[in-house]
């Protein structure tokens, strides 16, 4: 008997112009539930182009400066970025005909490198040791304000104090509005630049008043206070050293948590394993607090999680057991933890 495909198979998909008009629209996936009918959802930034949510900002970014006149034909861009922002303003860059310098240090994953390599980036490293992992977001930063401008016709879209960045999460709330007119109560993202989590929210404020709204960091990030200090997460989070972003406003995170490599890492790996659902190590953190968050939460609650990273970037690093082991990363004790808590739960 022939199977009948889903419903969004039966709609003609969109025929575009360029790649950046596929950004957005992306799916709601039902994690899990629990017996009193709370559920976790997950927004699946990860299958924006480029594989993160940090697409749409990049976009909102770049038609920002042209509107202004600040960017012109044949301009440069410069960013200061541990990946994914980089990979998103290599698109842009190659389809709106400018050229992209990318300011990294060798925390960044080596594929996301790899990708702004492939779309025609220059890179620029602040670390000359190729082992050295640590995060060097000051000197990044520094660096990328110093060749901004010294460059005639260059910008620096300075992710971390750029209000276009929040901006370019209106759609985001846009569309969670109108996929949950029933509300959202609490709202679970990672903080690192503050624009994907805080964008969202003030979109949502006014649909959804009630609605708490959770912030996650590595531990070691120093958003939400406590000692500073190394972490993996990519991507996220404020390390020690490092100015916080203009975009993080704690009038609308009702908490801040923090998860630990450990944990984010169990997390992502597990639920690969469980639903094939592949998310990046950061995300594994959001989801891991999103998961305790939900084991005690109201009847018939709605908690959504912004899932803004894709898990392939990280198979030679989060998912590869003598990376982890390297590290001492690996722990079957964590992973059998979420493992219990996810099996406690019924499934979408």
């Amino acid at each position: 008997m022939r199977s009948t495909p889903p419903a969004a198979l039966l709609t003609p998909p969109p025929i575009v112009r360029r790649i950046s008009d596929l950004i957005g629209a992306t799916p709601l996936l039902e994690l899990c539930r629990t017996g009193r009918d709370a559920r976790l959802l997950l927004k699946l930034e990860s299958l924006n182009p480029t594989g993160s949510a940090k697409a749409r900002m990049a976009r909102q970014m770049i038609l920002d400066a042209e509107r202004r006149g600040d960017l012109r034909p044949g301009g440069r861009i410069v960013e200061s970025t541990s990946g994914n922002t980089g990979v998103a303003l290599a698109v842009l860059a190659a389809e709106r005909g400018y050229s992209f310098t990318a300011v990294v240090d060798r925390h960044a994953c080596r594929d996301k490198l790899r990708a702004m390599t492939a779309l025609g980036a220059e890179l620029i490293y602040v670390t000359d040791d190729d082992g050295d992992e640590n995060l060097a977001t000051a000197a990044r930063e520094d660096l990328a304000e110093r060749l901004a401008a010294e460059t005639p016709n260059t910008v620096f879209t300075e992710q971390h104090n750029n209000p276009s960045n929040a901006d370019g999460y209106a759609a985001l709330a846009a569309e969670l509005t109108a996929a949950l007119p029933s509300g959202i109560d609490q709202l679970v993202g990672a903080v690192g630049t503050g624009g994907s989590l805080c964008g969202t929210a003030r979109g949502l404020r006014d649909a959804f008043p009630e609605m708490v709204v959770i912030g996650v960091e590595p531990v070691g990030s120093i958003a939400f206070g406590g000692p500073g200090g190394p972490y993996y997460q990519s991507g996220t989070g404020t390390p020690p050293g490092a100015e916080l972003g203009a975009l993080v406003d704690y009038n609308l995170i009702d908490s801040g948590l923090k998860v630990s490599d450990r944990a984010a890492f169990a997390t992502a790996r597990v639920l690969a394993r469980r639903t094939g659902v592949l998310v990046g190590g950061s995300a594994g953190g959001v989801l891991y607090q999103a998961l305790h968050q939900l084991s005690s939460a109201a009847p018939a609650s709605t908690i959504v999680a912004l899932v803004c990273d894709a898990g392939e970037k990280y198979l030679d690093t989060v998912f590869d057991d003598d990376w982890m082991r390297d590290r001492e990363l690996l722990d079957s004790a964590a992973e059998a933890d979420v493992d219990t808590l996810l099996s406690e739960m019924s499934h979408g």
